[in-house]
């Protein structure tokens, strides 16, 4: 997918504008907000901002270690010639050990099984033991974790990996005050204390995300793993971040009708007056969530503009009423929401889902200027 580095776009095409600015703006502030070490999470392309530009912004904003999900994400953040610590932590059985090692990147081991395969590879890793602490998802569940703790001591005496740190992560940081993280921080200190008990000493404990971070400063522990936030969403609403992303599209086709006229498949929408409308070339193979037909508002000519009728694959109709808008206009899907422009936010309420499916969901068709 190709980056063009440049000022703002002209709308000639849809263009999402990535604001690396924001993003070394958001790292500061998390930075400044714990005492803890800063994890820059860049999985999922960056969160859609550019795997390697969050990385680097991120690192000389006060970042010091970059987290990923797969090893292929890890290998994508050695390309770029960063040398900082790499999590890599949703890995099968079967994880290409060889390629991890090579490329130096820590595994989240969150069972007896991976840690078994990583030995059987004959690489020394760097691990940190998951526990699962209320999430029923990934790490190693309560009842197994004496069992992995003793045979990661067991593999670290024979210098076979070093436990660098114990993690967990937390089932409702979005909802402050929700019983079950303070189980799950109850839950990671007894695992640590049970890890160094049995004679490991990992030197970072980690269980706190972006919505932890920025309202329990309990849960920050040796670092906090900052990935939406970092981008410009908290999912705890409690801080207003920099948006990192604006999403553009140029008006391509401007068209005059009677009141009566149906818009679109299946003709959901019907002019009840004569209007204006405005074709964007954009749909949901771009990114555009289809469920928000009907609700959703782009910004055309300094005001927010309806959609009409279903949102299809390719194209996107908006009513511009009696306003004279051009061919060839910008029209703002969202953006930091500045100039008036919607939000992702705003596309995630009405689309029924959270701001983070609409960043990541943007698709390759749609270029990208980064700024």
């Amino acid at each position: 997918m190709t980056r063009l580095r440049r000022p703002r776009s002209t709308a000639t095409e849809p263009t999402l504008e990535i604001d690396l600015s924001a993003i070394a703006a958001n790292t500061r502030r998390f930075a400044a907000a714990t005492q803890g070490e800063v994890m820059a999470v860049v999985k999922a392309d960056g969160f859609g901002h550019g795997l390697g530009d969050v990385a680097r912004v991120a690192l000389t904003n006060g970042a010091s270690w970059l987290g990923v999900t797969s090893i292929a994400e890890g290998v994508a953040v050695r390309a770029t010639g960063l040398t900082a610590p790499v999590l890599s932590w949703l890995n099968p059985v079967e994880v290409d050990v060889e390629t991890a090692c090579r490329n130096r990147l820590d595994l989240a081991v969150p069972s007896v099984g991976h840690l078994d395969a990583i030995v059987a590879a004959g690489c020394p890793m760097r691990i940190h033991l998951q526990l699962d602490t209320g999430l029923a998802r990934d790490g190693a569940a309560p009842e197994e974790w004496l069992e992995l703790v003793a045979a990661a001591r067991r593999a670290e005496a024979a210098g076979q990996i070093t436990v660098v740190g114990v993690m967990g992560h937390l089932p409702a940081a979005d909802r402050p005050g929700h019983p079950a993280n303070a189980e799950g921080r109850l839950a990671l200190q007894c695992g640590a204390e049970l890890a160094v008990r049995a004679g490991l000493r990992p030197v970072v404990r980690h269980l706190a995300a972006t919505a932890a971070t920025l309202t329990d400063p309990s849960t920050h522990l040796d670092l906090v793993r900052i990935g939406v936030g970092l981008i410009g969403i908290d999912p705890s609403g409690s801080t207003r971040l920099r948006s990192a992303l604006r999403l553009v599209a140029p008006v391509v086709q401007v068209r005059r009708v009677p009141a009566g006229t149906g818009v679109g498949y299946g003709h959901t929408y019907v002019t009840d007056r004569p209007t204006t409308l405005a074709l964007l070339p954009i749909g949901y193979a771009d990114g555009l969530p289809r469920a928000a037909s009907g609700r959703a508002e782009v910004l055309v000519a300094g005001r927010r503009r309806p959609v009409t009728g279903l949102i299809s694959m390719d194209q996107t109709v908006v009513d511009l009423g009696d306003d004279p808008v051009e061919q060839g206009s910008e029209a703002v899907v969202f953006g930091p929401g500045d100039e008036g422009e919607p939000a992702a936010g705003e596309w995630a309420e009405w689309a029924g889902t959270i701001p983070h499916e609409i960043v990541t969901g943007i698709g390759p068709r749609v270029q990208r200027c980064v700024r």
